[in-house]
């Protein structure tokens, strides 16, 4: 671990106030849609991050990291690691303010991800996913150059991810819950951290493939946890090693449960969306509507992120027909 990282501390919500100001004009405020599914479903409503330019929510926490470097490190370039939807993001980001990008990306990723980093100007580093996960641990890989923007251990990469909490406040103030999917954790982090500043009765709940759960066994747990178990799956956006004890540091004081669901109850929540909603959600992006769909959140108003929809068609394809 680099010894220079800053320490851990709570987001605020005057710094999330003030970075959705900041990104407002670069990212899109997402609708929030009502999957209509009749009365014995839950009351859920779809808050379509797939839409965003980049197709992912990960732009916000990009923008507002970017808009934050000094002189200098714009001057140094920047740098990130990522499945693909940070690295577009962090790309995207770095183009609007005309900085160099480089991405270390897992060669196992979308061919569309890798065909839109490259389109927005990013350099692409491709190794395997132990690879990208022990550089994300260590904050470091041998030669990058630049800033690192970390895709979730970031504080301004997180602070911008809380502006999608605000409006999900604002679009629907009867929620009583909020699912999101579990990767890295930042997403979590940044939009719990918003909305328990502001509704502390609503209940965060993070998603999780059976495949990569390792959030779910540190709430159980009750400290970051390892998750032997892991294996790769389509859903390539979520589900990690492990819980970073940084990340945990963020994600346990705004969440209230984990839900850990297959990926056969994912691939039909891809179809749902598609077939009730016209969504085309990544695996990633399908899971919190495959958590609210087995009644374990409540019966609603649930909101559940489409964190991203950034998935090759011929996939999507296969996967939902399957």
């Amino acid at each position: 671990m680099n010894a220079a990282l800053a320490p851990v501390r709570p987001i605020t919500l005057a710094e999330i106030e003030a970075a959705r100001i900041r990104i407002a004009g670069s990212i899109l405020r997402t609708p929030l849609v009502r999957l209509e599914l009749g009365p014995r479903f839950p009351d859920i409503r779809l808050k379509l991050e797939n839409l965003q330019p980049t197709n992912a929510y990960k732009i916000r926490g990009a923008m507002n990291a970017v808009a934050n470097l000094t002189e200098a490190e714009r001057q140094r370039g920047v740098w990130t690691i990522s499945a693909g939807n940070a690295g577009q993001g962090v790309a995207y980001a770095a183009r609007a303010a005309g900085i160099a990008c480089s991405v270390v990306v897992i060669e196992t990723a979308p061919a569309t991800k890798l065909e839109r980093m490259r389109a927005l100007g990013a350099r692409l580093v491709p190794v395997a996913f132990d690879v990208a996960w022990r550089a994300l641990e260590a904050h470091a890989f041998a030669g990058m150059e630049g800033t690192l923007i970390h895709p979730f251990d970031h504080h301004d990469f997180i602070v911008g991810h809380g502006s999608m909490g605000l409006e999900i406040v604002e679009d629907a103030p009867d929620v009583k819950a909020v699912i999101a999917a579990v990767g890295g954790g930042g997403l979590i982090a940044g939009l719990g951290s918003a909305i328990k500043a502001l509704r502390p009765d609503i209940k965060i709940i993070a998603a999780e493939p059976d495949t990569a759960a390792p959030f779910a066994r540190s709430f159980a747990a009750g400290a970051p946890q390892e998750f032997s178990d892991w294996s790769a799956s389509f859903v390539d956006g979520a589900g990690g090693r492990n819980v970073m004890p940084r990340m945990w540091e963020r994600m346990r004081p705004v969440t209230d449960a984990a839900l850990v669901v297959t990926l056969a109850q994912t691939r039909a929540a891809m179809r749902l969306m598609a077939e009730k909603a016209r969504v085309i959600a990544e695996g990633a992006g399908a899971l919190p509507l495959a958590a609210a769909l087995t009644g374990k959140a409540g019966d609603g108003p649930i909101v559940a992120v489409v964190s991203g929809g950034n998935i090759d068609l011929a996939k999507f394809c296969e996967l939902i027909a399957g």
